[in-house]
């Protein structure tokens, strides 16, 4: 791997080391419940991981949305439209753990797939769906008799859950391992899915599925940090277009919304025509010519 990439990396394992630091949990097989889990993390990251030591902003939304008397965390909306807006999905790129796992398995040299554009697009907008049919709409309109939902996008769906929780927690506990049925089973099957098609396909559950990637993306062209394109030096040879694993084109849309700001970009442009960081570093004195 080239410098720049292991940079990145690097911020990626001390980043999840930190969110998962509760090193207690994994000896003992249960979960941190401290004050720090009433705090959200930016990335996907399980509640129930046995390290974790904050929660999950999409099971916060869930567990909130499927409460009587609530509808919607105000919280969790307030914590992620400020990351949103500070740093669009750069937190996908260099906070999410589940993000480092996919571009881990990504490494393993087996010959990789491009799907067909039109095939992209429309898969891409399923995460759109998932924010808003089982992460939003569903714990809010089926609500139980005991005033209680089902966070149905965690219990039925998450593979970075059943990665970072369910099978840590299984492995360490035995009277757990005695109460495995469908569910389970089902959790890992969308597990293997992914884990396989992470290998074949570079992050497809950011692409995909993940309803937080799908909130932060609303916010990559309004983000304080930016990508912009400087025109008197770019001359369209699309190399930048050719190296983003995540298929958008940087020199024509620089703050897409499938943009992880992840830097590959930035590093294969030989004319240095790619700038990258927050507004008021980009649209200095010295970089007027960069307006907003």
């Amino acid at each position: 791997m080239d410098r720049k990439v292991n940079k990145r990396m690097v911020f990626q394992i001390i980043s999840a080391i930190i969110t998962n630091s509760y090193l207690k949990g994994f000896l003992k097989g249960n979960i941190y419940r401290g004050k720090l889990k009433n705090i959200c993390v930016p990335g996907l990251n399980c509640y129930s991981c046995p390290g974790a030591i904050g929660s999950c902003p999409i099971g916060s939304l869930q567990a909130v949305a499927g409460t009587v008397g609530y509808g919607v965390s105000l919280y969790t909306i307030g914590f992620i439209s400020l990351i949103g807006v500070l740093f669009g999905r750069l937190t996908c790129g260099f906070v999410c753990p589940f993000g480092l796992f996919q571009d881990i398995v990504y490494k393993i040299p087996i010959g990789k797939i491009t799907i067909n554009r039109k095939v992209d697009r429309i898969l891409r907008s399923t995460k759109y769906l998932i924010l808003a049919i089982p992460v939003i709409l569903l714990p809010i309109l089926l609500v139980g008799q005991l005033g209680i939902s089902i966070p149905y996008f965690c219990k039925y769906i998450c593979p970075a859950g059943t990665l970072e929780g369910g099978i840590p927690l299984v492995l360490l506990n035995e009277p757990l391992r005695q109460t495995i049925g469908f569910l389970f089973t089902w959790k890992m099957i969308i597990l293997g899915i992914v884990v396989i098609s992470s290998i074949l396909i570079y992050r497809p559950f950011c692409k995909y599925i993940c309803p937080l990637g799908a909130f932060y993306s609303f916010f990559n062209k309004i983000s304080f940090y930016k990508y912009e394109i400087d025109k008197s030096k770019c001359i369209d040879c699309n190399i930048c277009s050719k190296s983003c694993k995540m298929h958008i084109e940087p020199n024509r849309n620089p703050n897409h919304r499938e943009c992880i700001r992840c830097g590959e970009c930035v590093k294969v442009c030989s004319k240095k025509a790619i700038k990258k960081g927050f507004i008021f570093r980009i649209f200095s004195m010295r970089e007027r010519k960069y307006k907003i």
